[in-house]
């Protein structure tokens, strides 16, 4: 038997063997993530004459494509497991398509609220900025300010891709347990 008989009885074995197969329709297989069901904030509506202390500036600081951001004596491990999406996210605040006052106001509650549930780790969607003027995303360059202004916030970063990718980021807040030094 020859070199080229070997490999078409070999061919037909294989086929032979996968012949029941049916191929996947997606492309990629989903990983398995544990997804929590959504818990309601019960915030307050109609109070947006209130004035809320603020706690931002608005200067400007250059945003790159990818934020990210630790303060001092975040773990190199934490801000590995952050950027790469292994951290369960606790709640989710989503702000694309808002204006900057409206987003403003959201972000605040939404800060407050995870923090009196001791929520440590939240995840933001701020947009790509597609349908702003000039195709740039100004929610994105305001959080990125106005997270870095926060006290509790530890870190942030870019989402993964299957979490919104640059449209997103992942925030880990202070232990509100925890007294600082």
């Amino acid at each position: 038997m020859g070199d080229d008989e070997k490999k078409a009885e070999d061919n037909m074995l294989f086929f032979a063997a996968f012949d029941d197969v049916k191929p996947i329709k997606q492309q990629r297989a989903e990983p398995y993530r544990r997804r929590l069901p959504p818990k309601p904030l019960n915030l307050p509506v109609g109070d947006e004459g209130e004035v809320e202390r603020d706690h931002y500036s608005d200067q400007e600081i250059e945003t790159g494509e990818v934020l990210d951001f630790a303060r001092p004596g975040v773990q190199l491990r934490l801000m590995h497991d952050l950027r790469r999406g292994y951290l369960e996210v606790g709640a989710e605040l989503d702000l694309h398509g808002l204006t900057v006052r409206h987003a403003r106001v959201d972000l605040n509650r939404f800060l407050k609220a995870c923090q009196q549930r001791d929520i440590r780790c939240l995840r933001i969607i701020h947009g790509k900025g597609y349908r702003s003027e000039g195709k740039q995303p100004i929610l994105k360059q305001k959080l990125n300010l106005w997270l870095r202004q926060r006290d509790e916030i530890l870190a942030f970063t870019s989402a993964t891709r299957r979490d919104g990718g640059t449209g997103a980021v992942y925030v880990l807040l202070r232990n509100p347990r925890k007294s600082r030094l």
